[in-house]
């Protein structure tokens, strides 16, 4: 049977059928390639079905209409395979890339990474993007011959770089990891099957992260509107969501405020598509790659937003980080469940009996910095609900957080 094959693709495109393999061999699908392989792998692991509960902005029962980090992860999904179809690049790569760039947050979003971080300050810290590389190459335990998920080369790759190349040629820790280095779970993989964490990801993985810009700016529009954090007219300041509802207005001046705020939303995510679009045509002709070892070869990412795209996508974050993200409302919440988790992991490093048996089998065997790993392992996997069920179970008082 033949392998669907797609449409046509750019030389450039990341190529399933030259892929760098897996790190563990395996028959080849007569019906998939191994990018689908990988996306449904993801679908299937349990790190994605647990994004169904893990916060983005606002705790799961804030409202069933906010984002979870599994919403958001398939609007970032739709925007990448949009962005790979357009320019000719690979979708399933695309898509694997946007489904699986949340898998290692842990519950209450930044405030659980934190919190985490902190616990394993002199043990290498924490990392969402190290620990979801650690979720798919060791964590999930699925298949008979192997630990993870025994994803290609190509997807390992842009999960590790979703937020750019990680060091130089030399080996120097590179942008956000220059001061503290590249994490350590990285930098162990590597010694397994080089990353080439000095070259840029791959076009694919570029979309992937411009995707997760995109989703994150239009969604956490709506929401901070739905949570009534800010006004339509309040984050009309902003001139390029001003000029949007300036437009809606002269077209529909009768139209009702929910579907007014609907069509600023999508009126957003498509013209930073077309944008994207427009911007990433031009540079990928100036740099005329003939293969995909190009794009990782170039001197700086070819898929972009226009200048005056970055200046709207700084104009929405700059409203938006004081009037939602530090919000008091959302600040005090958040602070609750940073709490939560140092408690469950002070309590689990005190009473590490009280771990499940499938954590604390051998525990007493590590030393004190894989102990502290293994305790943040799995209350990392946690939901939020089931971090406040579990936090329940050993404390007095639990927050509500709401």
């Amino acid at each position: 049977m033949a392998i669907e094959t797609g449409r046509s693709r750019a030389a450039y495109a990341a190529d399933p059928g030259a892929s760098r393999g897996r790190r563990h061999a395996e028959p080849a699908s007569p019906t998939r390639n191994d990018f689908r392989r990988d996306c449904d792998r993801i679908i299937h692991s349990t790190a994605f079905r647990r994004l169904a509960h893990k916060t983005q902005v606002f705790v799961y029962h804030e409202g069933d209409h906010y984002r979870t980090r599994l919403t958001h992860t398939l609007e970032v999904a739709q925007i990448a395979r949009s962005l790979a179809r357009a320019l000719g690049l690979d979708e399933d790569l695309a898509e694997v890339l946007a489904l699986a760039h949340d898998l290692g947050h842990p519950p209450f979003g930044h405030a659980g990474e934190r919190a985490l971080d902190r616990a394993l300050e002199g043990f290498g810290g924490f990392d969402h993007n190290a620990q979801a590389l650690r979720i798919v190459t060791d964590l999930e335990r699925r298949y008979a011959d192997f630990d993870g998920l025994n994803l290609t080369w190509e997807t390992l790759e842009g999960l590790v770089k979703h937020n750019g190349l990680l060091t130089t040629r030399d080996g120097q820790a590179f942008g956000r990891h220059a001061a503290q280095g590249v994490p350590a779970a990285i930098t162990a993989y590597c010694q397994v099957q080089d990353l080439e964490l000095w070259t840029q990801p791959s076009a694919e993985a570029q979309i992937a992260a411009l995707a997760d810009d995109i989703a994150y700016d239009a969604h956490d529009i709506d929401d901070g509107l739905r949570a009534d954090l800010f006004t339509l007219g309040d984050i009309a300041s902003v001139p390029f969501i001003g000029g949007i509802v300036s437009e809606i207005q002269a077209r529909y001046p009768l139209l009702e405020p929910a579907r007014r705020v609907h069509e600023v939303v999508r009126r957003v995510i498509t013209r930073m598509i077309e944008d994207v679009i427009g911007e990433s045509g031009k540079r990928l002709a100036m740099l005329g790659p003939s293969d995909a070892a190009a794009i990782r070869h170039a001197s700086e990412a070819v898929v972009m937003f226009s200048a005056a795209m970055v200046d709207a996508d700084a104009g929405i974050k700059g409203f938006l980080y004081p009037r939602m993200y530090r919000h008091a409302r959302v600040m005090r919440v958040m602070d609750e469940a940073e709490g939560v988790i140092r408690d469950l992991f002070a309590h689990f490093t005190q009473t590490p009996g009280d771990l499940p048996s499938e954590w604390s089998d051998g525990f007493a065997q590590l030393d004190h910095g894989s102990r502290a790993r293994r305790i943040a392992d799995y209350i990392a996997g946690m939901t939020d609900r089931y971090a406040l069920v579990e936090h329940a179970r050993f404390f007095a008082r639990t927050p509500e957080l709401r």
